[in-house]
């Protein structure tokens, strides 16, 4: 794989230090590369997938890709693109997001591929040693403050009438500069790939290494995630949409990227997804015959899914999107069903109303709410509305009992096509 060829067709260069050497320097191959991703959280959000799948590509393209979990660079927090200033977060909190992360790091890299297996490293290993004094006489003195105060994550800050940046994040260029220097010291790593708000860290990390004598590095830089009106995407009412399945359900992160605007699901094909070019063009051109399809959307929602969740993952989100759309429900949790069904109308009975008779289906129709009377749910059924599970119901003498359970505790109810009710049992 020429890998400078597949990033520029799937858009995923912003900017780079050297546009005409970089494409013959890698396509040599086998070189050493990293990203870094800095513990915020207890997990990767979809805003980290580009610059993931940046290092998984090049690796598939036979080079050594490095995940560097920022446990020191954690504890300071980088002021690129942030108006404010971050809360600082304690240091068990950031080990502890360290752990998280780096577990999900694992699965999409390869760590057994012989010559470009990747690795995993965390800068608080060589930052937790240095003294104040020796980190200023042996790295600060290698900054000129202009320079620092030129880069765009500083210079946007201070240009704010009501904020301003702390001593603390203004180092933080300082440590993931050196970050690149010790990479390549001691891995013999000589590309950095970042956001493209991570320009300014990138470069000082390339001076850096100059001033201190460890010749040449490059940079390359990928746009960030965000909408056709310039909104970041992987936002949503509900909060962030994440890669760990605890933090967002495989069914939230498959319907998240079926609802993609149209405006938008080409780009994220190209950046997020490991459809061939040609399927991506064939996808391109349905979706200008006829948008109405969603072909796009639903073979990103497949890909990503299965991406980041594997086949069983997949599995599950389609299920739970099919019973939206009437396929019977087995098998899922009251989670699931309490996602599926958020919008939904929901009543709590006691347990012991399945119990002996059970529960008549015209009560448990009025009970819910789909049905005004007993009159009305009676004529629901004779004139085949009625559902339990998406199960017809046809008999007005039909009772429900603990085997009609959905999940856990739940029954779900339809009139009709479209109006839903849930009845949770406890």
């Amino acid at each position: 794989m020429d890998i400078f060829a597949e990033l520029t067709w799937r858009q995923s260069i912003h900017q780079t230090t050297d546009d005409a050497f970089l494409p013959g320097w890698l396509a040599a191959g086998g070189r050493t590369l990293y990203a870094g991703f800095d513990p915020t959280s207890n997990g990767l959000h979809v805003g980290n997938f580009v610059p993931l799948m940046m290092l998984r590509r090049f690796q598939r393209a036979g080079h050594k890709p490095i995940a560097l979990a920022g446990g020191a660079t954690g504890m300071i927090g980088d002021p690129s693109g942030k108006s404010d200033e971050r809360n600082l977060l304690c240091e068990e909190t950031i080990q502890a997001n360290v752990a998280a992360i780096s577990t999900e790091l694992r699965q999409f890299l390869d760590f057994d591929a012989g010559p470009h297996a990747a690795q995993l490293v965390n800068n608080y290993q060589w930052m937790k040693d240095w003294s104040y004094l020796r980190f200023l006489r042996e790295i600060g003195k290698n900054f000129p403050v202009n320079v620092m105060l030129a880069k765009d994550s500083v210079r946007g800050r201070l240009d704010r009438d009501d904020g301003g940046i702390s001593y603390t994040e203004f180092s933080y260029m300082l440590l993931q500069a050196y970050d690149f220097v010790k990479l390549h010291s001691d891995y013999g790593c000589e590309l950095q790939v970042g956001g493209s708000d991570q320009w300014g860290n990138i470069t000082a990390g390339i001076d850096l290494a100059r001033r201190m004598g460890h010749g040449q590095l490059y940079g390359i830089t990928c746009p960030l995630l965000t909408k056709r009106d310039g909104t970041k995407m992987g936002k949503t009412e509900a909060g962030a949409i994440w890669l760990s399945p605890q933090k967002t359900s495989p069914y939230a992160f498959y319907q998240y990227w079926y609802n993609v605007e149209d405006d938008d699901v080409g780009n994220c094909l190209r950046l997020l997804s490991e459809l061939s070019r040609d399927e991506i063009e064939s996808l391109d051109a349905a979706r200008a015959a006829d948008a109405g399809r969603r072909d796009s959307q639903q073979r990103l929602a497949e890909d990503l899914t299965r991406l980041v969740h594997g086949d069983q993952g997949l599995a599950k989100a389609r299920q739970a999107s099919q019973v939206l759309f009437g396929a019977e429900i087995d098998d899922l949790s009251d989670a699931d069903l309490a996602e599926i069904f958020a919008d939904v109308p929901s009543s709590q009975l006691a347990r012991d109303r399945l119990s002996g008779d059970g529960l008549n289906i015209i009560d448990a129709l009025t009970h819910a709410g789909l049905a005004n009377s007993k009159a009305e749910a009676r004529r629901t059924i004779t004139q085949g509305g009625a559902y339990v599970n998406n199960r017809r119901v046809e008999d007005i003498e039909r009772n429900l009992k603990a085997d009609d359970l959905a999940s856990e505790s739940i029954v779900v109810l339809r009139a009709g096509k479209k109006r839903y009710a849930l009845l949770s049992f406890q």
